[in-house]
């Protein structure tokens, strides 16, 4: 892979500049934009008024319907049965077309109002078949037909629009239903638009010539991420398109656009499977709070709804490990042994728990611990779990009907208030004998008491800490251990879960993965990072990954991303020097050449303080998002006492600022950009020469898109000695 020359470079942009108002292929394509750009506005303005008379006909049709159905059929005869009957299923078709009507019109209108921001980003021209002329396709944010069905604008997760992504002029290919189809490309044409304005036009033939991407990329940081979908590249589109498989595994460089090309593959799936996946059966690990604000804005930027977004705390909570260590550094050794003698386990009472609820037992240690001696031949595990909770549903049941004769509690129920009746019983209720008595008050306690069977589900009645103690030989249990006896125990992970995203998957540990895998067997898994990127000392490495999932998968495809699109050329040399990379990776940057980065030691404290203090106050005035990246937390509390207060010390749960000057730790920083990063502690005390701090500051650097200061105070680090 070669860098682009400043010769390419200036040459693009001196095709912009000839595109004048008197240039005739401007013209041409402009005509189209209004024409396109007045038929959406019809087609928004038509759905917004079939919406509008729509919801007061089908009123208006639902209410005569109704008027035709009897309410009471009591005593009538059976013909006349039929026809109620017949107008209810009538009744019940038409709201059922209504409702179609609607969300189709809706999806409809949804994709208009995106496409009127920008109708299209990109144009090909097509020779489907030797004996046929090539015709224009135009590729957009989403589809959109005339009157006729015919496109007028293609989604860019249409398959044709791969002729596109795919950068090849001349021959090439798409897939559509399994089937390759070979093309003849004789045009690649980009578009810079703003609603009904073309702004410029791009020709391209070769990636390196990709206008749209150089333009993107000289802006400035936004403090949300941004969709790539007119820029995604070439290696990135083979992510984004890769056949479904059970586990895919991207190895990118810093900056190299993973988290993007994640969300890109989300949102085509979405549209691939969009009438049987669901966002909520989509999972997304990312690895902080100030993450998971910066990436919500892409996908509804695109028209789909974002996925399920959690942090490994976030997950442990859900599950209802709270309260424990995480596990992130359990050994997973502690999970295979739970694993191995599962089998020769045995349950005592004091392994099980009454079940409460509202300070009332309903049953008895005794009593669960009846039900698990009648299924103990079958050995814990999943099917046992299943015949006790099923058996504990029916003891919980029996004694609520046994409640239910209870006086005290019958005169309780006989003196609800109307408001409670009627929340209770959908009506005010006045029982004339014993039995509807009883059966109120049954039904009164099954509602008040409903809990219970939650707590019978969620296995309650088993002390899970107290059994992995003892199986461990432990006197404590992480979360991680908690949740993956849990599933061993009763083999209920998420069966609903389709597809999990982990970003950063090279901050996980093999013992985190081990419990994802297991807690997503059903799901198919895109596992994205960076393996120079472990800042913390025993997290999983690749070939972990690889042979887990081979093992609970069945096989993982490898996808590898070796461009940065963040950082200008003389960043991504300085980052790329701090690692070793296989020989047949060269690392490359589609930015022209920068700002050479400023690396200085300082003799003592006070010169030290006064460089960075004025390196920020730089800053603040420069456009963009300035970083003070910190080593970790310590340090961050320390440098907030000693810089200026318009520094913003960003916290987890915190947004980024647009612009200025932020601080925060390293930790915090994974995973997003900024125009300028400053690195205040490279000593050699902080980064001495390791394995993890090379990884830790390559990860440092590598967050800067167009500038980086590296200050020390004291002797430098070793890892930057050469580069000074």
């Amino acid at each position: 892979m070669s860098d682009p020359t400043n010769s390419q470079l200036d040459a693009t942009d001196e095709t912009q500049a000839q595109h004048s108002s008197d240039d005739p292929i401007l013209a041409e394509e402009q005509a189209h934009l209004d024409t396109i750009y007045a038929k959406l506005e019809s087609i928004r303005d038509e759905l917004a008024d079939s919406l509008e008379h729509g919801h007061a006909d089908a009123a208006t049709d639902l209410r005569e319907l109704s008027a035709e159905i009897r309410p009471d059929v009591s005593g009538v005869a059976y013909d006349e049965v039929m026809e109620t009957l017949a107008a209810i299923e009538t009744l019940n078709a038409v709201i059922d077309a209504y409702n179609q009507y609607h969300d189709f019109s809706v999806d409809k209108l949804r994709r208009v109002l995106l496409l009127l921001r920008q109708p299209y980003f990109a144009k090909v021209r097509l020779k489907m078949a030797p004996d046929r002329p090539a015709r224009d396709v135009y590729i957009g944010a989403a589809g959109m037909t005339d009157e006729r069905s015919r496109p007028l604008i293609v989604d860019w997760r249409n398959p044709v629009a791969e002729t596109y992504y795919n950068q090849e002029n001349g021959t090439t290919s798409y897939t559509v239903n399994g089937r390759v189809r070979t093309v003849e490309l004789e045009l690649r044409r980009q578009f810079d638009i703003t609603r009904n304005k073309i702004n410029a036009y791009f020709d391209t033939t070769v990636a390196i010539q990709d206008s749209l991407l150089l333009g993107a990329l000289r802006r400035h940081h936004s403090e949300k991420l941004r969709d790539i979908t007119a820029t995604i590249q070439r290696e990135q589109n083979l992510v984004v398109r890769h056949e479904d498989v059970p586990a895919l595994l991207v190895n990118g460089i810093a900056g190299s656009g993973k988290t993007s090309v994640m969300l890109q593959r989300i949102a085509y799936l979405l549209y691939r499977e969009r009438q049987t996946l669901s966002p909520s059966q989509v999972h997304l690990f990312g690895p902080n709070a100030v993450f998971e604000h910066y990436i919500d804005n892409v996908l509804p930027s695109m028209g789909e709804a974002n996925p399920q977004v959690y942090t490994w705390r976030d997950f442990c909570e859900t599950q209802g490990a709270g309260g424990r260590d995480l596990g992130e550094r359990t050994d997973p050794a502690n999970l295979e042994r739970l694993e191995a003698e599962l089998p020769n386990l045995v349950l005592g009472p004091d392994d099980l728990r009454d079940i409460r609820c509202e300070d009332v037992t309903l049953l008895k240690n005794g009593q669960v611990a009846a039900a698990v001696e009648k299924f103990a031949r079958f050995g814990v595990g999943p099917r046992f779990c299943t015949l006790v909770t099923d058996d504990l549903h029916d003891r919980v049941s029996r004694k609520i009907a046994t409640m239910a004769r209870d006086e005290e509690l019958q005169e309780e129920m006989l003196g609800l208030d109307v408001d409670e009746q009627v929340r209770f019983f959908g009506e005010t209720v006045s029982p004339e004998t014993e039995e509807q008595t009883v059966a109120l008050t049954r039904k009164w306690l099954e509602q008040r008491l409903a809990a219970a069977h939650d707590e019978v589900d969620r296995l309650a009645w088993l002390r899970l800490d107290r059994v992995a103690m003892r199986m461990l030989d432990s006197q404590a249990v992480s979360a991680s251990e908690w949740l993956y006896l849990r599933l061993l125990v009763t083999g209920r992970g998420d069966k609903d879960a389709r597809y999990v995203m982990v970003d950063e998957v090279q901050d996980y540990t093999l013992t985190q993965l081990m419990v994802l895998a297991r807690h997503f067997s059903r799901a198919h898994f895109l596992m994205l990072g960076d393996e120079h990127q472990a800042i913390r000392e025993g997290t999983a490495t690749f070939t972990q990954i690889r042979e887990l999932f081979a093992k609970t998968h069945g096989s993982v495809d490898e996808c590898r991303l070796l461009t940065s699109y963040r950082s200008s050329p003389e960043i991504t040399t300085l980052f790329s020097g701090l690692v070793e990379h296989d020989e047949a990776v060269r690392l490359a940057s589609v930015h022209r050449a920068g700002v050479a980065p400023r690396i200085e030691a300082l003799p003592d404290k006070d010169a030290f303080l006064a460089t960075l203090r004025e390196t920020v106050e730089a800053a603040r005035d420069a456009e963009g998002l300035t970083a003070v990246v910190a080593a970790d937390d310590g340090a961050v509390s320390w440098l907030k006492k000693q810089l200026p207060d318009f520094v913003q010390v960003i916290k987890n749960d915190q947004e980024l600022p647009a612009a200025g000057v932020v601080l925060m730790s390293l930790r915090l920083a994974k995973g997003l950009e900024f125009d300028h990063v400053v690195i205040p502690d490279a000593s050699a005390e902080t980064y001495p020469d390791t394995p993890l701090s090379r990884r830790r500051l390559y990860t440092a650097v590598s967050r800067a898109m167009h500038q980086v200061t590296i200050l020390a105070q004291g002797e430098l680090t070793p890892l930057l000695v050469a580069n000074e």
